[in-house]
């Protein structure tokens, strides 16, 4: 295609001659033929485009050789990338104007706008700097210039992504990047707005270059893979496994010469692999005799090619000696030749290669005839070792020699013979070796079920035993809980008998009526039911921290040293010498609280007349 595009375009191509322009400029050359897309011919410096960029194979100095105009390879009418702007010349951007808007070139003075790091397989814009009034169709008119579209993602704030179908045409989007761009005709603000045109990151293009490398390297790996199973030496056949059929197979084809080969090597990956037992060991044998018999086949194939050996030595002697006498023929002539008769005759030249010529002859002929008389002396000692094998002494080592080998061949069958009889009775053993164990293992399979039957009953019992123990526990904490109580109530009960005597003696004394009783009575039995509930309250209520017990006992010590009671106010007073951030309201908290703490010491059993005297004090009751 590329070749095509340079023949359609080397038609076109611009006469140096007819240009209206200043030759010795070569900043002004260099802008034009850069805008026309072609590489500057005769400058000195870089060429315009970089080789990283341009197409492989791509040659510049291909019009030196052949007189074509060079083309660039990424003109934009090409489908490829546009040229990067040089370092050392100024691209001049030309204004591009469209059927709703018009782009104008930044000021080439100007840096070129920055980009960030490109993405992997980027085929996403990010374009920023639109106008306010720039619609989807507008943007997508400006930028169908670089390729064809497949998603435009527009934001409220002049900004959008533009999703092109192939890389290249990301880099044409790059290309317009710093023109200002104007909608119609209009100055308003809104109407125009200067481009920044920037790579993007999208998921959909990195997972679409991620697929491709993918696809790449298991092109790779399939092309690896075909290279090495070319380059692979074949494999073996597989040998089929052992059955009766295969065994007849098999030493059908040790009887054939052409397939004895093949045949031998599964008969050994058979014996090999353990498949000779009793059943088979007779067919074995037979297969090993057939492979005994080719012994024969193959000494008859050594010995034929011994004769031909021996007859190809006899050609190659007689050759040889052929040979030999045209040498000494050669040498003679040559020999001749030199001779003062004819050697007068031939020109100095004439005579310096006869005796060279002379000279290799006679090497080539001493060569061959050393090589000959070693021939002959390899033959004479093969006669002499054959002369003594036909000695007496040497039929009588060769008789000998076959009454070994036949002895050895039997000693080997007795040998096989003793090894099968070994073979059975291990198997035997082994048979009732399995029996013993098939019984053991059932009789220990009931025992190891019996075992885990009873270890399950067991964990059972003793889980059963400990939550009898808590409930025995948690009924003896009642019990004892029951028995405090009960305790407790039997002490207040003859603590309000004594009360009750003492008020039944001073009603006498003083003439109360029987109401006055009664609301005693009652007096009584709320203080009893009162005391309960304080019981109650103080099993399930603690104190809160350290300091409340601390004032708790603070002020049990100062009720103690003062029998008779004391204000609030008084005892303030005195707790504000020992914590100025006490309160009176914490005082009296504490004080409800201290009565509830101490009324088990004062109404006890083995309470004095003086500390219940203090409980009714505190609680409040006068008493005479």
């Amino acid at each position: 295609m590329m070749a095509a595009a340079a023949d359609g375009l080397g038609s076109i191509a611009i006469d140096t001659t007819q240009l209206n322009m200043s030759v010795t400029d070569p900043t002004a050359w260099a802008t034009a033929m850069n805008n026309l897309g072609m590489v500057p011919v005769g400058l000195p410096g870089q060429q315009l485009v970089s080789d990283s960029i341009c197409v492989p194979g791509f040659d510049p100095g291909l019009n030196m050789m052949t007189g074509i105009t060079p083309i660039n390879p990424m003109i934009p009418g090409l489908g490829l990338v546009p040229p990067p702007p040089p370092t050392e010349v100024a691209v001049v951007k030309e204004i591009i104007h469209c059927k709703s808007c018009t782009l104008f070139p930044q000021n080439p003075n100007l840096p070129p706008p920055s980009t960030r790091e490109r993405p992997p397989g980027c085929k996403t814009v990010f374009v920023g700097g639109l106008p306010e009034n720039a619609t989807e169709e507008i943007i997508q008119e400006v930028f169908e210039q670089c390729g064809d579209i497949t998603a435009i993602r527009k934001s409220k704030k002049n900004f959008c992504h533009i999703r092109f179908a192939e890389e290249f045409m990301v880099d044409k989007a790059i290309y317009l990047s710093g023109y200002r761009m104007r909608l119609g005709s209009s100055t308003d603000k809104k109407d125009s707005g200067r481009l920044h045109v920037d790579f993007a990151q999208a998921r959909d293009d990195f997972y679409e270059w991620e697929c491709k490398q993918r696809m790449r390297a298991r092109e790779e790996r399939h092309r690896r893979k075909l290279e090495e199973d070319r380059l692979r030496p074949p494999s073996p056949p597989a040998i089929m496994h052992y059955s009766e059929h295969e065994a007849a197979l098999l030493a059908d084809k040790l009887k054939d010469d052409s397939k004895f080969s093949e045949a031998i090597t599964v008969l050994l990956s058979w014996i090999e692999r353990g498949e000779v037992n009793r059943r088979s060991a007779n067919q074995f044998y037979s297969m090993v005799q057939s492979a005994n018999s080719h012994v024969r086949r193959l000494m008859n194939e050594k010995a034929t090619h011994e004769q031909e050996m021996e007859e190809a030595k006899e050609n190659f002697k007689n050759a040889l000696t052929g040979i030999l006498t045209q040498f000494e023929q050669i040498v003679a002539v040559f020999n001749a030749s030199t001779r003062q008769k004819a050697w007068d005759h031939f020109s100095k030249a004439q005579r310096k290669n006869i005796d060279i010529w002379r000279k290799h002859s006679e090497e080539l002929r001493n060569a061959q005839s050393e090589q000959l008389m070693g021939i002959r002396r390899e033959e004479e000692m093969e006669m002499s070792d054959d002369e003594n094998c036909d000695s007496p002494t040497k039929k009588m080592r060769v008789d000998e020699s076959a009454l070994a080998a036949q002895a050895y061949a039997l000693k080997e069958e007795n040998d096989s013979l003793r090894w099968q009889l070994d073979a059975y009775r291990n198997e035997v053993e082994l048979l009732k070796q399995e029996k013993e164990q098939l019984f053991r293992t059932e009789e220990t399979v009931t025992k190891d079920q019996q075992l885990q039957f009873l270890q399950q009953t067991m964990q059972g019992m003793q889980q059963q035993l400990l939550t009898i123990q808590e409930e025995l526990n948690n009924k003896k904490s009642e019990l004892e809980q029951a028995k405090e109580e009960q305790s407790h109530t039997q002490a207040l009960l003859k603590v309000l008998q004594e009360q009750l005597k003492g008020t039944k003696e001073l009603v006498e004394t003083n003439g109360h009526s029987h109401e006055d009783t009664n609301e005693i009575n009652v007096l009584t039995v709320a203080l009893v039911n009162q005391d309960r509930e304080n019981n109650i309250e103080k099993r399930s209520q603690g104190l809160k921290s350290e300091k409340e017990a601390l004032l708790i006992g603070i002020i049990s010590t100062f009720l103690h040293v003062h029998p008779f009671g004391a204000n609030i106010e008084y005892l303030w007073s005195y707790m504000q010498q020992l914590d100025s951030k006490i309160s009176a309201n914490e005082i009296e908290m504490l004080l409800m609280r201290l009565p509830r703490m101490f009324k088990q010491e004062f109404t006890g059993v083995g309470a004095t007349l003086e500390k219940r005297w203090k409980l009714c004090a505190f609680e409040g009751i006068k008493t005479t």
